[in-house]
């Protein structure tokens, strides 16, 4: 049995609190609630076969044993009467007001439940993202203070990327005990820090570390050396180590890789970080991850505004089919998001215009990068339908 080659688009589902409180729910910002109808037939006319999506987690599990589906069911089977996949998108970058943030000790056992019950209520749903880029929300909520938690220091940072680790684990031993052929697209920056010199040498080398270690731990392997004395130090238990290297669902997994302009940034030796001079690329970058990790890779996601979109699109796209070429397993090629959506560290009172990144507009209109992928997917769909094998690991990775 094969799988499809997946053209991806995705609706910006993020819920993060802010630090004054406020919950910046980024569908309810783009009018998808109102016109989420409109938003599905976009997706049809583009041609795009896959849909990153998901109620926002938030609305959806109100108590510890209540769940609210009337906050989805119509607009998933709507998704599912149109033949869209649905990449369930579960937890991004958010959580319930009930629960006490990411660095809650009871969220990776609730969230499990929630995972599990959104498995049976939709078993239709094969494609699932537990925990949308675990690292990006353990930095933001408890190393940089912008979102939920809003803490920072390494202790809290350690508990948050533990708590959000766990509980895509645990999540995905829920979805596969209910469904045994999905398939997880744990989707997670490419990020590379580049050092400004031999002065800068020693902190890029310790996030370059630290940017494997959601992977590393969801995915089984040993993190860098240093790593796992640091998350010792900081509250990871010896236990909890032995958990993270029990290797689940194996053969069920696939890396989504999300690449941006912003993903390889450069770092002096204050710390200070500018936009990298020269770029590895997402090729060479997507090739070391396929190399450390041994799965089957999807870009699942990419974007860039203005007149820089379209060539950056075309650019991304002959990645992938090079990737391809040479016998990496790439399943599928993403633009995020269909609708520009707003600038995540601001609320709802901000004036700013929504982020020209996505596909089309507020309005609904394409832009000219939305014109361009359709086109994208026209020329492409019917060459990449054949040969994308069931996901399997490629080898085991020794540790």
């Amino acid at each position: 049995m094969t799988l499809p080659f997946l053209f991806i688009t995705g609706i910006e589902n993020s819920y993060p609190v802010l630090p004054g409180g406020e919950r910046l729910d980024q569908l309810d910002r783009i009018g998808h609630y109102a016109r989420w109808e409109r938003d599905f037939a976009l997706v049809r006319q583009l041609g795009v076969r896959a849909l990153r999506y998901g109620p926002a987690y938030y609305r959806a599990h109100l108590a510890p044993d209540h769940i609210d589906w009337e906050v989805c069911d119509e607009p998933m089977q709507r998704l599912h009467d149109l033949g869209i996949e649905v990449i369930a998108d579960l937890c991004h970058f958010g959580l319930p007001s009930w629960m006490h943030g990411v660095t809650d000790p009871a969220f990776p056992v609730h969230f499990a439940e929630y995972a599990r019950a959104f498995a049976r209520r939709f078993p239709w749903v094969r494609y699932f993202t537990p925990v949308h880029a675990i690292l990006t929300c353990a930095t933001r909520s408890a190393m940089h203070g912008e979102w939920n938690d809003c803490r920072s220091g390494d202790a809290d940072f350690v508990l948050a990327l533990r708590n959000l680790c766990m509980a895509h684990e645990l999540a995905v031993e829920a979805i596969l005990a209910e469904r045994p052929d999905a398939v997880i697209v744990q989707n997670e920056m490419v990020e590379h820090v580049h050092a400004a010199g031999k002065v800068a040498a020693p902190a890029a080398e310790r996030w370059n570390a630290i940017r494997f270690l959601a992977l590393d731990l969801t995915l089984g392997r040993e993190p860098a050396s240093g790593m796992t004395r640091w998350l010792h130090e900081h509250g990871v238990t010896s236990n909890d180590l032995s958990f993270f290297r029990e290797r689940r669902g194996e053969g069920r997994r696939w890396l989504g890789l999300l690449y941006y302009p912003e993903s390889e940034q450069r770092v002096t030796g204050t710390g200070r970080r500018t936009a990298a001079r020269q770029r590895l690329g997402f090729g060479k970058l997507a090739r070391h991850y396929y190399q450390r990790y041994q799965v089957p890779l999807v870009h699942s996601a990419t974007y860039h505004a203005g007149r820089y979109a379209a060539p950056w699109l075309r650019d991304q796209w002959e990645s992938v089919l090079a990737l391809r070429s040479s016998g990496v397993p790439v399943h599928g090629f993403g633009w995020h998001s269909l609708v520009d959506h707003h600038d995540p560290r601001t609320g709802a009172g901000s004036p700013d215009a929504p982020l020209p990144l996505g596909l089309c507009g507020i309005d609904r209109e394409l832009h000219p990068v939305g014109v361009a992928y359709r086109e994208l997917i026209g020329k492409w769909a019917g060459v990449m339908a054949d040969a994308t094998p069931e996901p399997r690991q490629a080898v085991r990775v020794g540790r």
